[in-house]
């Protein structure tokens, strides 16, 4: 297995803009038998074929690695994810351009060897298609799975422009499909135009939980992720984010934005506290448009940081159970 810190140790701190594109320097590989013994592996789903809106999340997993920067103790937790956790690369999905059926059935089948070696997968999307087999393959291991869902829309379309599967689609067909426990169902930052009467009925009569924006605006993140945690309650968890909660202001790289949306500080905050506090079996970051190169891309460096803050509170979590 390639390690490319080992190599950055002998002579020091490595640079960010050096040495192999990892995500954080980690090790890498595209091994199965490789990953035994590993915490959380990274997986790319670098595909945007189901998108309704602005293409090019197919581009995040490369950006997001190289927008993420070498291991350190979190100045606030004072704890370092990457002393703690074995964390690996283990690249990107065998995707396939123009056949969404083939690249889901690569993700499922990705993120399920992650599982079957024991490690949490944290996969760098790509549009928001890719929670069906993310959530599936976690689903396939668990049971049912309760569901953190941040984002601007519900994706509890039964179709979006009259097609059945799109990324407005993914969490309708995975509640349908038994993959997701809706009572353990939580959605974080909606708000605008999108969906409509059709989808908010139907989650409720699913028992879907609903924090639009307005909420979390007036009565805090911290209660946000207070009411979450009291509904997912235990058992496992998978945590989806979709950049487009945030404002527009802080991730303007990406398909369909929305103003009014959450702060960066606040995403970070409650994917940490969140990650610290459920049983975290996988999670999934979508739908960022690379508009930039490394760290002058902020929407892929808000999204590193989101990766690196659920790996703070799983992390977390693990150093108060040992």
């Amino acid at each position: 297995m390639i390690d490319p810190l080992e190599r950055w140790r002998e002579y020091g701190e490595k640079p960010d803009f050096a040495g192999l594109l990892t995500y954080g320097g980690v090790p890498y590989t595209q091994d199965p038998s490789e990953l035994v013994g590993f915490d959380v592996a990274i997986v790319g789903a670098p595909t945007d074929d189901l998108v309704s809106d602005r293409p090019g999340a197919r581009f995040a997993p490369r950006a997001i690695r190289a927008a993420s920067c070498p291991p350190g103790p979190h100045m606030e937790a004072r704890v370092d994810a990457f002393e703690v956790l074995k964390i690996v690369d283990y690249g990107d999905a065998a995707v396939l351009p123009a056949d969404w059926e083939r690249t889901h059935r690569a993700i499922e089948q990705t993120v399920g060897e992650v599982l079957a070696a024991g490690a949490i997968p944290i996969i760098l999307g790509g549009d928001h298609s890719i929670a069906e087999p993310d959530i599936r393959s976690c689903a396939a291991k668990h049971g049912p799975v309760g569901l953190i869902h941040f984002d601007t829309h519900t994706d509890t379309g039964k179709e979006v422009f009259g097609v059945e599967v799109s990324h407005g689609t993914p969490m309708y067909r995975l509640v349908e499909e038994g993959a997701i426990d809706p009572s353990r169902h939580v959605q974080i930052g909606l708000r605008g135009y999108w969906p409509g009467d059709e989808e908010f009925g139907w989650q409720a009569e699913k028992g879907i939980t609903a924090i639009p924006m307005h909420e979390v605006h007036r009565n805090g993140i911290d209660a946000a992720v207070a009411r979450t945690l009291e509904i997912v309650g235990k058992g496992p968890v998978f945590i989806s984010v979709d950049v487009d909660v945030l404002d527009p202001a802080f991730a303007p790289g990406t398909g369909t934005p929305e103003p009014g949306g959450m702060t960066s500080s606040d995403l970070l905050n409650a994917c940490r506290a969140l990650a610290a506090a459920v049983e975290l079996v996988g999670a999934d970051l979508v739908e960022i448009i690379p508009t930039g190169v490394g760290s002058a891309d902020i929407t892929a460096l808000v999204g590193d940081r989101v990766v690196r803050e659920l790996l703070t509170g799983v992390a977390i979590r693990r150093l108060a159970a040992s």
